[in-house]
């Protein structure tokens, strides 16, 4: 009995170290195999379409203040109340990108206004620092120039994000082998609107969906492959779609349906005027499942604001255009004083009087 009892402890702790040993081995190994370093997110497939618009004819100037989540949506899980929004907040930073994307570079001058505080505490403090050192009660312009200002501002956001729009699953199992899978689907809305900083009025507008897909697939292995050893085996995968990443296409896909609004409406143009035509006929055809109309859509009613995208400048003045206004004191008044009575003539003196 104790011989069986110290080669029971003896086959249990080596069990025991060969099952740890075992997990260190296998857990160094997921490490080395699924950590990566950082890398560059590179463009979507949406952002290469984008970057092969055909050029403008000129770059046009526009402000984003903000690309919000309009949403107010948070993460939905079952029994756990969830803080985390379910779409991404910083839709101004992923528009500035895909503005930028566009034509590679060329199709518009992007004015930052997100964080516009920032930009004029800092302006505030180089004229400060000028005013104290160097006595400027006017800052010089080549040293801070006048912020650059765009006709169009960009505004929107992202407006819906539907859970669970579509699930499915289907599996199969066989003597104790099967297998099955799932998937769900989730639907994010995204708007995007030029509006005219001269009218405020609505230029173009364009609503743009993307679908958000998450799918598992699994399989399993129970049976008894001989009367007292059993076969027990799972394995699975689960793959789930980015929302950065489907909110960044449905953004860059907004920004092109804006451009192609844009030239049906005369807002802007192309540097190559006959390929117009096949841009805007691709888009629509998507837009509208193959029915679209070139006769019925290809000229849309120009908006009442002429010439939105231009707009003059601010340039400031050189030294010798400035007008300086200096105010002249007033030369004091001169106050004459009355000259003092002059006293009456003395009566001549009588014969023996003496005047004193």
């Amino acid at each position: 009995m104790v011989g069986f009892m110290k080669n029971f402890r003896v086959r249990t702790a080596a069990v025991i170290s060969a099952a740890f040993a075992l997990t260190a081995c296998d857990y160094k190994d997921l490490n080395e195999g699924y950590i990566e370093p950082a890398f560059v997110a590179g463009p979507t497939a949406q952002g290469l379409a984008l970057r092969s618009v055909p050029l403008p004819a000129d770059r046009i100037e526009v402000s984003v203040f903000d690309f919000p989540d309009l949403t107010g949506q948070y993460n939905e899980r079952e029994n756990v109340q969830s803080l985390s929004r379910a779409v991404t907040q910083g839709g101004s930073a992923m528009l500035i990108k895909a503005l930028q994307d566009a034509g590679n570079r060329r199709w518009f001058t992007v004015l930052d206004r997100a964080g516009l505080q920032d930009l004029l505490r800092e302006r505030q403090i180089i004229t400060e620092m000028r005013r104290q050192y160097r006595g400027e009660d006017t800052v010089n312009p080549n040293a801070l120039a006048p912020l650059r200002h765009s006709g169009i501002i960009l505004q929107g956001g992202i407006i819906g994000y539907d859970f669970n729009t579509e699930t499915g699953g289907f599996g199969a199992r066989y003597l104790g082998i099967g297998a099955f899978t799932q998937w769900n689907m989730d639907t994010i809305t995204v708007n995007l609107r030029a509006v005219s900083t001269e009218s405020g009025e609505v230029l173009a507008s364009v609503t743009t969906q993307k679908s958000i897909v998450s799918t598992s697939v699994q399989g399993n292995v129970f049976r008894y492959v001989a009367l007292d050893e059993l076969l027990e085996g799972e394995a699975g995968v689960t793959a789930n779609e980015p929302k950065l990443v489907a909110t960044q296409q449905a953004i860059e896909k907004a920004v092109l349906g804006l451009i192609v609004d844009g030239l049906q409406t005369g807002i802007w143009s192309l540097a190559d005027s006959s390929k117009a035509a096949a841009l805007i006929r691709q888009f629509r055809d998507e837009e509208y499942r193959g029915l679209y109309r070139p006769d019925s859509h290809l000229n849309l009613p120009r908006p009442k604001t002429r010439s939105p995208a231009a707009i003059t400048q601010t340039t400031p003045r050189s030294v010798s255009q400035r007008v300086v206004q200096r105010r002249v004191a007033p030369a004091p008044a001169v106050v004459r004083r009355a000259a003092p009575p002059q006293a009456a003539p003395k009566p001549p003196a009588s014969d023996g009087e003496t005047l004193g």
